[in-house]
């Protein structure tokens, strides 16, 4: 790269940075006016006459909030906020110049200093315009039309009843009222109080001016916003995913999740590795490693992160190994440790000794009391068996929301998901009481997908599947099995072992606390019950800042967040679609495929 060019690299990025910092400093400026009424009448002393302030210095609350979101949606470099800018700013300047030109302007020394840092903020604009290159949702404009017409109409509604309703002058036009508070919505100085019929308290100026500015924020947010990433899974798209899976399968007991079709699917150049992710909330949320051969990792993680940047997505990954981790740090992204994944290899795992007392005896307890469990394929399973065992599902469910986005897949019954494996529980009677459903880990490998039962049931058939599987395992060429996810698991472990330090204790206690809403003790007890390998699961993202971003973009994601939902007057379940022919295995090439569960005993 030539010394210009690198000079130009350097001042770009700058200048851009100096545009979100000159409206984060008017942002804290107009608050700092709206709430010291010495400064305010300051500010509109130099907004008047032969006088005039920078670019956005009003001393109002609209102000103050478009300064605000114009630095954060410039922050994010989107194309439409530096148009906004320049198209706002670059007139503006326009008209100060002009108005230097005459000599009641330019004896004022402030004139010139408002129009120097005008001028700045254009120039800088200007020059960073490249850094800015973030685009928008194509129903932008529509929807923010739709809804600066609703808010403005439901605003002066409301305004002009309640100036109606505190005016001290009796007998004033409805056209004076509408026009006051059309007025008081743009600001709370004096350019209302020219209307002599009507005297409102000051609470419901404020209050006016309050519900324009969050009318503006809705609109600007309608305008700016990111796309949500509609471009969905596609069969094409699932085809070359499960080629891939049937030949790297083996690396990530998560990757068979990427077939989840609420996901968007980007590839490297080669086409020999994909990234599935979803968006939400403005953040595109990868999970797992990345699909394919590790070698072209790195093309798919630069193509998705070149898309997270083309639409100002906030880049995230949920479940990474430490090698995908690695890579991933290669790009920029910073890692930070989730918790662990519970992994029981079959040749291992054992019911004898003193440590397995507690689950033998509970396996012998469910087995006593005439519980069976009936283990088999999906494409192994009849059409109407199949729509019961969904059905079941559905009713042991323990909320309407579905939950799981990175570990779970997010459907049942589905043949294309043929080689997936079923857990079914009965009781003595024969009546279904629990299930398990697990998706294919490459070759030789099971991860957990769904767990439900019947509430009424006993406790601890759980465990009871679990262990049937693990011992049943070889028949169906099962060497290890992937079991729930423990988030935190490493604090529960250290922090009540003797000798852990006063902020590990603390930190435990704090978990111990949140495990009361929240499954986190519970899910590692759960799991540790089996001895399994612990295997570290890793955060990754760009800038610590967007951490709480991320939060809620994952618990929205995962279904732990929700935004309300409307009744449901229909009190019927979905009907299930009809089967169709199976998907192509999940088998490498040259591989000979076997049937060990069609030949597996029944109970």
């Amino acid at each position: 790269m030539a010394p210009a060019e690198r000079a130009g690299s350097g001042i770009r990025p700058r200048a851009a940075a100096c545009t979100v910092w000159y409206l984060r400093l008017l942002a804290l400026l107009n608050i700092a006016a709206v709430v010291s009424l010495p400064f305010r009448e300051e500010v509109h002393e130099h907004n008047g006459g032969e006088y005039f302030t920078p670019y956005l210095a009003t001393a109002g609350l609209i102000s103050a909030a478009l300064a605000l979101f114009l630095a954060l949606v410039m922050r994010r470099r989107k194309r439409a906020a530096w148009i906004f800018n320049v198209l706002l700013a670059g007139p503006l300047l326009a008209l100060y110049t002009v108005a230097l030109t005459q000599d009641r302007y330019q004896r004022h020394w402030f004139n010139w200093l408002s129009a120097l840092l005008t001028a700045l903020f254009v120039a800088a604009l200007l020059v960073g315009r490249t850094e800015f290159h973030a685009v928008g949702d194509r129903s932008n404009p529509r929807l923010a039309l739709a809804v600066g017409a609703g808010g403005l109409l439901g605003g002066v509604t409301l305004g002009t009843l309640l100036v109606s309703a505190t005016n001290r002058v009796t007998g004033t036009p409805l056209s004076d009222r509408i026009a006051y508070t059309l007025l008081r919505g743009i600001s709370v100085g004096p350019l209302a109080d020219r209307f002599d019929t009507v005297v409102a308290p000051r609470w419901v100026d404020i209050l006016i001016n309050a519900l324009t500015a969050a009318t503006f924020l809705l609109v600007l947010y309608a305008c700016f916003r990111s796309p949500r990433g509609l471009e969905l899974l596609g069969e094409e798209d699932e085809t070359r995913l499960r080629a891939l899976l049937a030949r790297h399968g083996e690396r990530d007991s998560l990757g068979y999740f990427a077939l989840r079709r609420d996901k968007a699917v980007i590839w490297s150049p080669s086409g020999k590795a994909a990234i599935a992710y979803g968006v939400g909330s403005g953040v595109t949320l990868a999970c797992g490693d990345p699909i394919g051969d590790p070698e072209a990792w790195p093309g798919a993680i630069e193509a998705w992160l070149r898309e997270a940047r083309r639409h100002a997505w906030t880049p995230a990954v949920m479940g990474a190994s430490e090698e995908a981790g690695t890579v991933y740090a290669r790009h920029g992204l910073d890692a930070l440790e989730l918790g662990d994944e519970a992994v029981v290899d079959r040749s291992d795992f054992t019911l004898e000794g003193r440590a397995m007392r507690g689950v033998r005896q509970a396996h012998n307890r469910i087995r006593r009391a005439g519980h069976t469990v009936r283990v088999r394929r999906h494409e192994d399973i009849p059409d109407d068996e199949m729509a019961a065992v969904t059905d079941k599902a559905d009713q042991w469910r323990d909320s309407e929301t579905e939950r799981g986005f990175s570990m779970a897949l997010g459907r049942l019954g589905d043949p294309a998901d043929g080689r997936c494996v079923m857990l079914e529980c009965h009781d003595s009677d024969g009546e279904p009481r629990a299930l398990l459903s697990f998706v294919p880990w490459g070759e030789r490998g099971l991860s957990l997908d769904l767990m439900r039962r019947d509430r009424s049931s006993e406790n601890g058939l759980m465990e009871f599947m679990v262990i049937e599987l693990l011992l049943r395992a070889e028949e169906f060429g099962v060497e290890r099995v992937s079991l729930n996810f423990a988030m935190f698991r490493s604090v529960f472990e250290r922090g009540g072992r003797l000798g852990a330090g006063p902020v590990l204790r603390l930190w435990c206690s704090v978990l111990t606390f949140l495990s009361r809403w929240w499954q986190l003790e519970s899910l590692y007890r759960a799991n540790a019950k089996y001895r399994p390998v612990w295997e570290p699961r890793y955060l990754l993202f760009e800038k610590s800042a967007d951490l709480p971003r991320i939060g809620v973009a994952a618990a929205r994601a995962e279904g732990f967040l929700a935004p309300p939902a409307l009744p449901r007057f229909a009190s019927g379940r979905a009907t299930h679609p009809p089967r169709r022919p199976l998907a192509p295995p999940l088998t490498a090439p040259g591989a000979r495929r076997t049937h060990p569960a069609s030949s597996a005993p029944r109970p």
